[in-house]
């Protein structure tokens, strides 16, 4: 059988391809859609027969088992899930349909109205799932520090310095505190042990971070004059298509610091920045911060600066880290071992 090998197929082929993954995802969607909808249905039936009755859970119990045994081979009728059923329903029930609930999977919604306080912080973590493309351990991570909480609080003289909506959105990308328990530092860390210590967990740093930032490197030099200074960290955020200069301070914040930043990010966009990117932005992450100071401190300052805190909770005296194995100590016992 001849093939047909040439570009007009080739391309042809492609928009087929194309057409068909996007259907699949369409029926995906659709399956799932339906399975949210199936839920939402039991939980209502549950939750409004229940309130015509004095039977409480033991309905729940019996229909369990009764639906079980009907469909032996249909998932989701289990107690615990017509329990997740009912809370569906009534954790929504004056707001369904503000909510995209059926674009997310089933197992990401249980973890969502589980874990929120009330309808907004949900709408917030189904709004970034379906932004993010979150996997459900993704989901219970952000979820567990608390995102709702601390996204968008930094202090910033964003609104004075970056034209809107770049403002907005650069706010909104900021996080206060950041959190940083997936390090594990000694008491009485320096800010080149902190800097080291994120950039070799790079992955969960840029999961902190958020979507859009990509690691450009640590301790980058910048020659001004005869004198050479270096950025802690460079990021580029591709969203706001902007370099993003990061310092670190393992001490509470003092006004000084923004004062140097500016100065960072003035010769950042001299040197860095292309003509099509925006303003560089700077990120000063502390130990501590007095708010008050800090939105002094950014008030007559006109580069874009955001001045945040960090959590660190995993500290070890310092003896503990003398008392660790190094890894020729390891390699050597497990030699001698042999």
């Amino acid at each position: 059988m001849e093939m047909i090998l040439d570009d007009e197929y080739k391309e042809w082929l492609m928009g087929l391809k194309s057409k068909i993954r996007s259907m699949q995802l369409k029926a995906a969607i659709a399956v799932n859609s339906a399975l949210i909808e199936f839920y939402w249905e039991l939980g209502r039936m549950i939750t409004e027969k229940q309130s015509q009755t004095k039977w409480g859970d033991k309905l729940i119990d019996q229909v369990a088992r009764d639906l079980k045994t009907e469909f032996p081979d249909m998932a989701g009728l289990s107690n615990s899930n017509l329990k997740y059923c009912k809370r569906f329903y009534t954790f929504y029930q004056s707001s369904m349909g503000q909510q995209p609930v059926d674009q997310i999977p089933w197992g990401h919604n249980i973890l969502i109205f589980s874990k929120s306080r009330d309808t907004d912080e949900a709408g917030f973590y189904i709004q970034k799932t379906i932004e993010n493309g979150w996997s459900r351990d993704v989901l219970g991570l952000q979820l567990k520090s608390n995102l709702y909480e601390r996204q968008g609080k930094a202090i910033t003289n964003f609104k004075d310095t970056l034209p809107n909506p770049m403002s907005d959105l650069a706010t909104q990308l900021l996080k206060d505190p950041y959190n940083f328990d997936f390090l594990a530092m000694t008491e009485n860390y320096k800010e080149r042990e902190l800097e080291n210590a994120l950039i070799d967990n790079v992955t969960k740093f840029l999961l902190e971070l958020g979507t859009g930032f990509a690691y450009v490197g640590k301790q980058v030099p910048m020659q001004v004059g005869d004198q050479e200074y270096f950025i802690d960290l460079l990021f580029y955020h591709l969203k706001l298509r902007a370099y993003v200069v990061i310092e670190l301070k393992v001490t509470d914040f003092i006004p000084e610091y923004a004062g140097k930043l500016s100065f960072y990010l003035s010769v950042a966009n001299d040197i860095l920045r292309h003509p099509t990117d925006n303003p560089t932005i700077g990120l000063l992450i502390c130990k501590n911060k007095n708010n008050v100071i800090a939105e002094y401190s950014l008030k007559n300052i006109n580069q874009p600066i955001g001045v945040t805190e960090y959590q660190l909770t995993r500290l070890f005296p310092e003896e503990f880290k003398s008392s660790l194995p190094t890894i020729e100590e390891i390699e050597t016992e497990l030699k001698n071992s042999q």
